[in-house]
């Protein structure tokens, strides 16, 4: 029997912090119909700066502590406003919220959103907590984009290796037999991103000028490389401040240049030696690190494949995470799986999240 497609909102607040992506899709939660317009809404700089501050106190916070409920109004209301922004109605809102705290290994994930008060403001139902289900399971909460990535590359050639960079990095290896594989990979553009707001007064580096400028310390690489996350098998997940002390001692001393060069060197080594099956027939890259032409040359040298942004396979690369939300939303919707045991590692195929219905 075929199921009507259902329009959907996705939302997405990534390891960036600087604002929410918005997009609009029609699918069933298996196939996609069609695409619809796609906003982004930058937060202020004090939001920015709080989500920053949540990232670093969230192991000691309770969920009852005002701080993280004060930051979790103004976020919501952002997401309310980015929502209306897309201009067109939906059935369903996929609110991902804002991760402060991931660790799978004490089954704990953490993101802050209220979805009661934006199916209040956007009159829409909402779905959300989208991760807790796979990671009360034993999964590792993430990543979660995978079926959306095999929906869109449903008619591409494969093996196909697609690769997520923000500031994690993860990737979705896609086999010709309907395999699906994944796994974060390392820090994406994280610490570059930190590194670039330190010296240069920048968000991130633009097109990696700062880190092309620079020569990789090759010892000091070696050492972030030899991390026993990197000889875990896959499916495996991370929080964007797992490395942060290693990589502090790593490129304490350097100049900003080579600290820059060694960092975007970790995190494209890491994407490249990522655990897979077989090599692909090509990577396509989304996520903000596509923009950044050193990692992309980065990738193109250790990589035997084309290597290309998504936007070469007609998707687009700003909207992906949004996109996926929406897809979810309507997966959850209908009691499909969210994650499967090939890329969360959680015991069987898991469906998820929750909904907020409006009310009257």
């Amino acid at each position: 029997m075929h199921t009507k497609p259902l329009r959907a909102i996705g939302l997405m607040s990534g390891t960036s912090l600087d604002g929410v992506d918005a997009a609009w899709i029609e699918t069933d939660g298996e196939r996609i119909a069609h695409f619809g317009p796609t906003v982004m809404l930058r937060y202020e700089d004090d939001l920015s700066a709080d989500l920053r501050r949540l990232l670093d106190l969230a192991p000691t916070l309770s969920p009852d502590d005002p701080f993280p409920k004060q930051v979790e109004e103004r976020l919501t209301r952002d997401h309310a406003i980015a929502v209306s922004m897309v201009g067109r109605s939906a059935d369903v809102i996929g609110f991902h919220g804002q991760t402060i705290l991931h660790a799978p290994e004490a089954h704990r994930t953490w993101q802050i959103g209220d979805a009661a008060l934006l199916a209040h403001i956007a009159r829409i139902p909402v779905a959300y907590d989208f991760r807790s289900a796979d990671v009360a399971a034993g999964g590792q909460g993430a990543p979660f984009a995978p079926l959306f990535h095999a929906a869109l590359a449903h008619d591409l050639p494969k093996p196909l290796l697609v690769v997520n960079i923000g500031g994690v990095a993860n990737i979705t290896w896609l086999g010709p037999n309907g395999e699906i594989v994944a796994c974060d990979t390392g820090p994406g553009n994280g610490p570059l991103d930190d590194l670039a707001q330190k010296h240069l007064g920048q968000p991130y580096d633009k097109d990696g000028a700062l880190a092309a400028s620079g020569r990789v310390d090759e010892s000091r690489l070696a050492t972030l490389l030899a991390h026993p996350y990197f000889a875990k098998p896959a499916p495996k997940s991370l929080d964007r401040l797992t490395f942060s002390g290693l990589i502090a001692l790593a490129i304490e001393g350097l100049n900003p240049p080579d600290a820059a060069a060694t960092l975007a060197a970790f995190s494209a080594t890491a994407i490249a030696r990522a655990p897979v099956p077989a090599p692909p027939l090509r990577v396509l890259v989304g996520g903000g690190g596509r923009h950044n032409k050193h990692l992309m040359r980065l990738l193109a040298q250790l990589l035997p494949v084309p290597v290309q942004p998504v936007e070469a396979a007609g998707w687009d690369g700003d909207a992906l995470e949004a996109q996926c939300f929406a897809y979810l939303a309507v997966r959850s919707l209908r009691g499909l799986p969210l994650s499967l045991p090939s890329t969360t590692g959680v015991p069987a195929p898991m469906p998820g999240g929750r909904l907020q219905r409006v009310i009257l």
